[in-house]
């Protein structure tokens, strides 16, 4: 219930998003008829139509995507006809026939020729061209969407969403009505009013032909909502807070039954291993992805506990829920286990059985079972090592185990295993793919080629792409050699998940800072001349700072096509 909250208030947000100011014309083209029969099945038809638009689009793949590209062409030609209709009577009648009915249709100024259905006609064209800035609470939505797949939930979230949105503009419609009504009685304008109108339309139907609608009001409206929103998110779903600090000794609550763990796909380093085989064995239960950098930093820590106590009665079990649609792929588990050097049990979940079990949202997160099966402390995230070490010695003295080696695990993490510099300031998490992306400068065609342009300057956080792109769901694939990706990023370190085409062929490719070569602030997967190649799928620490972890200016140009960049990280 109270996501279904944090859901209608997002879009009731929206009527304060710039995103919303090219559609505001088609909505008040209609301000001066009844709201029963007019407004109110037009926002029907336009909620409706985006909770579909946005279900198919999260879970559907390319095809739907492509389909409603050619949905919103459609509408722009209806809604620009509409436009026209309402600034001149003589133009609607020079265009073809069948245009005019239709035109007429959605714009009939006559209150007992209103139809209903024509009204939810517009609503639905509305609703194929509004396209909302992907702020917090639609990210949350959509994330929920691509990782639970097609449901009622799914379209029920994004349908109150929308329901939110409709209300607000309703509101506004309703205000609207009003005004128009006063400005035909007083001042007999109705007519220049309503050629007012047809330029707005016009207008509006031009912005979203430009692209305005997803490239520079989505930035002016994460400046003006995005903050509202995220204190919402936070308010309905907090980020998870360390753990009160305890003291080494003190009793741990009971905080339930360890899960089944039967849904791996596959197991590495172990036979399939159950919670009922594990009695008697204190067990952590690592959730990770190889690509999630907090993930990779982590990695040490278990790794060491996992040498340190497995003679002592400790289980480290791995359990590997992807991210990416690459990570569900064995063969990539298996290489990323090797070149991790893991040595405890490791679990595929790639169906997100063992995720959904634990109720688990969070890379990483660590589980701490006691010897009778029973959750007895979690922690989500990086840090708080010792406190979680101080746990697995207790559980394992409460289980009988003595002669536990002494002091803390030291690992000597290096690369991009090494601890982050701290900075909070850094750049946050940046996915490259359309679904999930922010913070883009310009326009992104979604499932095409397009040639993009990088700009002159890019404002601090910002990213761009320059040469020939195309631009998945949840990654970018360079269509030909010496395509570009530039981010002007704040953070000691900068990771790109990358990997190599539907070939496999190594891509070559050259890192700049500011300008110039990296030298001492290379990454641990390049040069000092910032050369590098993708050879697989997986993360790579392009940029070290040798000195602070201010503003810089990063760019990366690939010698080779077909590689498939997903996300930025930072530490």
């Amino acid at each position: 219930m109270l996501i279904l909250f944090l859901a209608y208030l997002g879009g009731a947000l929206t009527i304060l998003s710039p995103c919303i100011l090219p559609v505001l014309p088609f909505v008040f083209a209609r301000a001066d008829r009844p709201f029963m029969r007019s407004g109110l099945p037009m926002l029907i038809g336009m909620a409706v139509t985006f909770a579909l638009v946005a279900t198919l689009a999260a879970v559907g793949g390319g095809w739907a995507i492509r389909a409603n590209q050619y949905g919103r062409i459609v509408a722009l030609v209806i809604l620009g006809l509409l436009g026209l209709t309402l600034i001149s009577s003589h133009v609607a009648e020079w265009i073809a026939r069948p245009f005019v009915a239709l035109g007429n249709k959605l714009s009939q100024r006559s209150e007992e020729k209103d139809s209903v259905l024509s009204a939810a006609g517009l609503g639905v064209a509305t609703g194929l061209l509004w396209a909302p800035c992907a702020g917090p609470i639609l990210g949350l939505l959509l994330t929920g969407a691509a990782l639970n797949g097609a449901s009622v939930q799914t379209t029920l979230l994004l349908l109150t969403y929308a329901a939110g949105a409709a209300t607000s503009l309703a509101l506004a419609l309703a205000i609207g009505g009003k005004v128009f009504s006063v400005m035909k009685r007083s001042l007999g304008a109705g007519e220049w009013v309503r050629r007012v109108l047809g330029v707005l339309v016009l207008a509006g139907v031009a912005a979203i032909a430009m692209g305005l609608d997803t490239g520079l009001l989505t930035r002016l409206s994460l400046a003006s909502t995005g903050g509202i929103e995220q204190k919402l998110v936070d308010a309905a779903r907090p980020a998870p807070a360390p753990q009160p600090a305890r003291k080494q000794g003190e009793p741990l609550p009971v905080e339930g039954e360890m899960p089944s763990i039967d849904g791996a796909t596959q197991w590495f380093n172990s036979p399939p291993l159950t919670a009922a085989a594990l009695r008697g064995k204190v067990v952590v239960v690592d959730f990770w992805t190889y690509s999630c950098i907090n993930c990779i930093r982590a990695l040490p820590y278990t790794r060491a506990w996992a040498d340190k106590y497995k003679d002592h009665g400790l289980v480290v079990i791995g359990v590997h829920s992807p991210e990416f649609a690459f990570e569900k792929d064995a063969d990539n588990v298996r290489d990323a286990v090797k070149n991790f050097d893991i040595h405890y049990p490791v679990a595929v979940d790639s169906n997100y059985a063992i995720w959904k079990a634990f109720s688990n949202e969070y890379w990483p997160a660590h589980y701490f079972i006691d010897a009778k099966g029973q959750i007895r402390h979690h922690h989500f995230g990086e840090g708080e090592y010792q406190q979680s070490e101080d746990v697995i010695r207790q559980l394992l003295t409460e289980a009988g185990y003595k002669d536990l080696p002494g002091g803390y695990v030291q690992p000597n993490a290096k690369g991009a295993e090494a601890a982050g510099s701290g900075d909070y300031s850094r750049s946050p998490e940046t996915y490259v793919g359309y679904a999930r992306t922010a913070n883009f400068a310009g326009k992104i065609a979604h499932d095409d080629s397009w040639n993009y342009h990088a700009p002159a300057e890019l404002q601090s956080g910002q990213w761009t792409l320059d040469g020939r792109w195309t631009v998945n769901e949840e990654d970018a694939q360079l269509d030909k050699a010496g395509g570009r990706i530039v981010y002007r990023f704040r953070g000691r370190d900068l990771h790109l998940v990358l990997g190599p085409g539907s070939d496999n062929k190594p891509v070559r490719f050259r890192v700049r800072i500011d300008g110039k070569a990296p030298a001492l602030d290379h990454g641990s997967d390049i040069d000092a001349d910032g050369n590098g190649t993708v050879t697989e799928q997986r993360l790579y620490q392009l940029i070290r700072q040798n000195n602070g972890s201010g503003e810089r200016l990063f760019e990366i140009e690939f010698l080779d096509p077909g590689v498939k960049a997903y996300a930025f990280t930072f530490g």
